[in-house]
């Protein structure tokens, strides 16, 4: 595999099922259809898993392609794939919130090694580069005002006053128990993926999940904060995240800053 030219695709194909999906959040011609697992689905997820799967497919037509709204996708079976959620954060994107996200991803041997994460509303983009390091481009701060990419690095926590990130749509009474193992000062909501990249930039020190995610949800956000630094942990096993499996399904698990952060 080319590292160099997949980086490039994925923030190429990212930005442009961005601007695709913007289109249509910007017009408000949103058309809503329930998936057979209750979930929604809006033609902009349709249209970005479009632009994205053809143009990882024309990039690389030998590396086996899973995406969320290909159902046919999930049988594939492979050490080494991409996975796509087109648009995660149905909910923030249906609500307007602007905290919805495209995930493309890298998996290698189980692990999630390069991806990248776009906000298109709020103009954040997350990426590994071919060394799987994670970056935010941000505007320079000279007044050239061009791009430049900020290196991310988790920030070392401080036990006793940690900042927790939860999701705006999908937090539970598990979750909340759970949080409170901790010393919290702080606590941050934020949609979809964007909670992985909120550890990798520093501005929080964990992310507590005990409710259903697909690999698809996690999986680029998991690349970003570990070329940060960071952790993605099982909480049944003790051991990290592993992608491949047979349903696509997560277990409960926490992102972290730490390695010795996590209670069980």
């Amino acid at each position: 595999m080319d590292y160099i030219q997949l980086t490039q695709v994925f923030r190429s194909l990212a930005l442009q099922a961005g601007d695709a999906i913007m289109e249509i959040y910007l017009n408000g011609n949103v058309a809503i259809e329930t998936k057979s697992d209750a979930s929604p689905v809006t033609n902009a997820d349709k249209t970005a898993d479009t632009i994205i799967y053809r143009g990882l497919k024309e990039a690389f037509p030998d590396v086996a392609v899973v995406t969320e709204e290909k159902s046919e996708s999930h049988y594939l079976r492979t050490d080494n794939f991409i996975i796509v959620d087109p648009l995660d954060g149905t909910k923030e994107f249906i609500n307007k919130t602007g905290e919805f996200t495209v995930n493309i991803a890298y998996i290698q041997n189980g692990s999630p090694t390069h991806g990248v994460v776009y906000a298109p509303a709020i103009k954040r983009l997350f990426s590994t580069d071919h060394n799987s390091k994670s970056y935010e481009t941000v505007k320079s701060s000279a007044k050239t005002g061009r791009m430049i990419n900020k290196p991310l690095r988790v920030s070392a926590p401080d036990t006793n006053s940690l900042t927790v990130v939860a999701s705006k749509s999908h937090i539970n009474t598990e979750t909340k128990e759970y949080i409170t193992k901790y010393s919290v000062s702080n606590c941050k909501n934020a949609g979809s993926s964007l909670k992985f990249c909120l550890i990798a930039n520093g501005e929080a020190d964990f992310y507590p999940r005990l409710g259903r995610t697909m690999e698809w949800d996690t999986a680029a956000g998991h690349a970003i904060l570990l070329g940060a630094g960071g952790y993605v942990t099982n909480l049944l096993t003790k051991e990290p995240l592993f992608y491949g499996k047979t349903s696509f399904e997560n277990p409960f698990f926490v992102a972290h800053s730490s390695k010795g952060l996590i209670k069980y």
